[in-house]
């Protein structure tokens, strides 16, 4: 319990020392010494990843419903802040935690964000952001030469030319994917005589104009669900986006892709597709769709062919990975986030743009601020006022450079490879995905289980007895019906064990397709994770997942009679 906290006067004077560097560093040294010793204790404390603190006894410590009236001392509200706060906050950055895209942060990355607070740069104008609107246009150059490799010449003619842009930095990947399909469909239904385009006169209008029923994006069943957000605030309906099945690979199959967009060229389909989403690293399993060969298909059909790079797309910065993307550089717009594998802390994204003119088609001025003739980055983008979040990526570059990238990834890649082999050794789990992308989805499954499960599939295929074949598949879907069952539970005995995080999913491109399987989830991309830190890992699964097993195996007996 923290002790009451100091009222202080309110006064004129007293607040413009808020407001103002102090006279001497010293007190702004005190608390910053203070701030970091909180943020060190807290990466230091032993104990579980969350708190034990349960969700409603949070809430109720941020009950109070008015907004405060006397100020209080900064130290007393540190004070609060330490307590009710940091201590009850995910330690992300642990190496137990393998859960999620988010992940431990270089140290330098907190001194980054004091500097952007402090100089305070607005992004949109450039009367608010003098040097960090250049240092924004360097890092989309730099990043737009990773993805597309254009020459020399055009680089140095637009790194810095205020006429037009290669990319838009923004707040995070949903962003970008949604300023990729604005553009994507301006240029689906751009002006036309008195037409004056769809951004002008409407979606109904440039339908009717353009004599279609309906606009469609297509995308794997791995997309994001960012896509369908896009779609219905682009007012095209979360309907129209389109999902393509993936293959073993949870690669978008090709094959598939190419008849539906034949039936939908179809004329009386009356249908336009406005994009193609290639996905460069899936969110649940960091895979890789073929980009190549989704490009080809983008030019026969004139869609817009946009890569969700999000999560893979820096592990091009290292030779080896950029097999993987072939074809991207044949991308109309592309996406990457910097708090992903540039190991930046959250949030930032890009969206990347082939042709330097396709983002004068969202162009926009005011007469107060990105006046038509500017060189304000704020006339190209969705977002108006933004931090000077590109500074965080710009200086972990330097800091960090493709070297060290390089050996970040190959390290995460040899942890993948590692848990594989650790789960695989050990009898009660199955490895469910190929990773390409440093993400892992395997289950809990008792090895009897897995066995019989693997006898009944390799007999399938050799029985003509359609009643047998019928049987068996019966009761291999009742069986992964059950498993699906043990796994939610190890989930949430995991969760509330809690010295270990996974997250949890559910795939229908597992080698029991088309059945739903439920899937644990591992992302290893943190550099402090070690092998022995994934034994413990393992170890705390098999052995909660074996007690609880207890409570299942009756009811597994009785369909192997049954």
């Amino acid at each position: 319990m923290n002790p009451p906290a100091v009222k202080v006067k309110s006064t004129l004077a007293y607040l413009r020392k808020l407001f103002i560097m102090p006279d001497s560093p010293d007190k702004f040294i005190e608390f910053g010494h203070e701030l970091l010793e909180m943020i060190h204790d807290f990466f230091q404390e032993k104990g579980g990843i969350h708190s034990s603190i349960t969700l409603p006894e949070l809430s109720r410590i941020f009950e109070q419903t008015a907004v405060p009236d006397e100020p209080v001392l900064i130290k007393d509200v540190l004070a609060e802040i330490r307590s009710k706060i940091i201590d009850h906050s995910v330690k992300v950055g642990s190496p137990y935690y393998i859960g999620h895209m988010t992940s431990a942060i270089p140290y330098f990355m907190i001194l980054l964000e004091m500097i952007i607070a402090a100089l305070n740069q607005n992004q949109v104008k450039i009367e608010t952001a003098k040097a960090s609107s250049f240092v924004e246009r360097e890092l989309v150059s730099w990043l737009h030469r990773l993805v597309f490799g254009r020459t020399d010449a055009f680089y140095k003619r637009h790194v810095q030319n205020p006429k037009v842009a290669l990319g838009n930095v923004t707040s995070d990947g949903s962003l970008a994917n949604l300023t990729a399909l604005l553009v994507a469909r301006e240029k689906a239904f751009p002006p036309d005589g008195i037409f004056p385009g769809l951004r002008m006169a409407g979606v109904e209008a440039a339908m009717r104009h353009y004599g279609y029923g309906r606009a469609v994006i297509l995308v794997s069943t791995r997309g994001h669900y960012s896509i369908k957000k896009a779609a219905g605030v682009l007012g095209m309906g979360e309907e129209n986006v389109l999902n393509i099945p993936v293959d073993a690979n949870n690669r978008m199959d090709v094959r598939k892709l190419r008849l539906r967009v034949r039936r939908l060229c179809r004329p009386e389909e009356k249908t336009r597709i406005i994009a193609i989403v290639g996905i460069a690293g899936t969110t649940e399993t960091g895979n890789v769709d073929e980009l190549h060969k989704l490009g080809e298909i983008c030019r026969e059909t004139g869609a817009h062919f946009h890569v969700d790079a999000c999560w893979g797309g820096a592990a091009m910065l290292v030779d080896e990975y950029r097999p993987l993307f072939k074809g991207i550089e044949r991308a109309d717009s592309v996406a990457v986030d910097a708090h992903k594998l540039l190991y930046c802390p959250m949030t930032m994204g890009l969206v990347l743009f082939r042709s330097e003119k396709d983002l004068q088609l969202i162009r926009h001025s005011s007469q107060y601020v990105i006046r038509r003739n500017s060189v304000d980055t704020g006339r190209f983008t969705i977002e108006g006022s933004r931090p000077f979040a590109c500074l965080k990526p710009w200086a972990s570059l330097k800091i960090i450079g493709k070297e060290g990238y390089g050996l970040l990834f190959r390290q995460a890649r040899k942890l993948t490879g590692n848990l594989k082999d650790i789960l695989d050794n050990c009898g009660n789990f199955e490895t469910l995905n190929v990773p390409e992308l440093f993400i892992l989805t395997y289950r809990f499954i008792p090895e009897r289980v897995r066995e019989q499960l693997a006898a009944w599939g390799e007999a399938l295929p050799d029985t003509d007895d359609k009643t047998s074949v019928k049987d068996m598949d019966r009761k291999i879907r009742k069986i992964n019906r059950l498993i699906n069952g043990l796994n939610v539970k190890l989930h949430k005995a995991l969760r509330r064990d809690d010295t270990t995080f996974v997250s949890r999913t559910t795939l229908e491109s597992t080698r029991y397709a088309p059945q739903n399987i439920v899937v644990l989830r591992a992302v290893l991309v943190n550099p402090l994770t070690s092998m022995q830190t994934l034994k413990e890992i393992v170890s705390t699964q098999n052995r909660i997942g074996l007690q609880l097993w207890r409570d299942f195996e009756p009811a597994y007996e009785r369909m192997l009679k049954g």
